[in-house]
């Protein structure tokens, strides 16, 4: 199976050592120290009991030097997608597969979906339109990412803790594609299911994301602190049953008594966030897909949500101020020409 992976970052490099090393034909688009890392050495993966193996696998950092695949998975950030769409068509044959496994709602949430909202683009995923323009939704699988890793050094991925994949199609069927996908990720040992409703489970992994992702980046605190402190603790319960009031306007059942659970789950984790993460590195959060979108529907659907507006309003400052300080960093250092076909 020839497999692409565009962003080779934490999950996206997890994913494309352990494809590797199963057998598959892996290719990774990236850039700088991670890419000629990746060129020279393969990517080390680290396992959480000690494990560590080392997978060799083509790198590039363009789509047109990749070549042409079976499946793509895009696995940049939210906000890096329209650079990668520029380019998708380099790496498609006639049936290739795009699998989309971005934090929080994904541009295509409403298509292919049905009923009162069928169609709806969301402006904060996909603001100049090139996403809906380039990435034909027809190709698109969806995916539920539960894996914790992270981008040790270049080159170098740690793998945390988690190991499901559930995967989707838009419409709901369960089709040749994604029976195959569900039977890659099983093979190379992570557990996958075929969800015949994959927008339920994206809010589901969504409703925690929206409340300790923010929360951590503004307080630099683990998630496993975020639990055990009583108000902030309360602020994760109160995002995510403001959340929950959304989904119930799209018709997805979030139980109220789940929350407490969530919050258990996240507790017993007890990892960094991967905005944290994107904190303390100094790089852009992943705010429109995390908290924007989520509040996009609100709006749409008449909902409120105070809450998720203030801590919206606050780590959407604090992104301000990290863009403005690596604009400064940049500043004094030479200029760097940037390849449209970077991801």
């Amino acid at each position: 199976m020839k497999i692409c992976i565009v962003g080779a970052g934490a999950v996206g490099g997890l994913m494309a050592a352990k494809f590797a090393l199963a057998g598959e034909d892996v290719t990774v688009i990236d850039r700088g120290a991670h890419l000629t890392a990746i060129k020279d050495k393969g990517i080390r993966l680290e396992s959480a009991d000690g494990t560590v193996q080392t997978a060799i696998l083509k790198a590039t950092d363009t789509a047109a030097q990749a070549g042409k695949h079976d499946f793509v998975v895009l696995a940049v950030k939210a906000h890096h997608l329209d650079q990668v769409a520029a380019d998708v068509d380099c790496l498609l044959e006639t049936n290739t597969a795009i699998i989309t496994i971005q934090n929080g709602l994904p541009w295509w949430y409403f298509q292919k979906l049905g009923g009162p909202y069928e169609g709806r683009m969301l402006s904060t995923l996909d603001p100049g339109g090139i996403l809906a323009e380039k990435i034909d939704v027809d190709r698109v699988v969806g995916c539920v990412v539960y894996p914790a890793a992270a981008l040790r050094a270049p080159g170098v991925v740690r793998h945390i803790s988690g190991d499901r994949f559930n995967v989707g199609e838009l419409d709901g069927t369960e089709t040749a594609r994604v029976r195959k996908l569900r039977e890659l990720f099983t093979k190379v040992g992570f557990k996958s299911r075929i969800l015949t409703d994959i927008r339920s489970e994206i809010w589901f992994k969504a409703w925690g994301t929206l409340c300790f992702n923010p929360i951590s980046a503004l307080t630099h605190a683990t998630l496993r602190e975020i639990c055990k402190l009583p108000e902030t603790r309360q602020m994760a319960a109160t995002m995510m049953k403001e959340a929950q009031a959304i989904s119930d306007k799209l018709g997805i059942t979030l139980q109220s008594t789940m929350i407490g659970k969530r919050i258990e789950g996240a507790e017993t984790i007890g990892h960094k966030t991967s905005m944290l993460q994107d904190v303390e590195a100094g790089r852009c959060l992943e705010i429109e897909a995390i908290i924007g979108s989520v509040l996009e529907v609100a709006e749409f659907t008449h909902t409120t949500a105070p809450t998720l507006e203030a801590v919206y309003a606050l780590v959407k400052l604090l992104n301000n101020a990290i863009l403005a300080q690596g604009a400064l960093q940049f500043c004094d250092r030479p200029s760097e020409p940037i390849n449209p076909s970077h991801t």
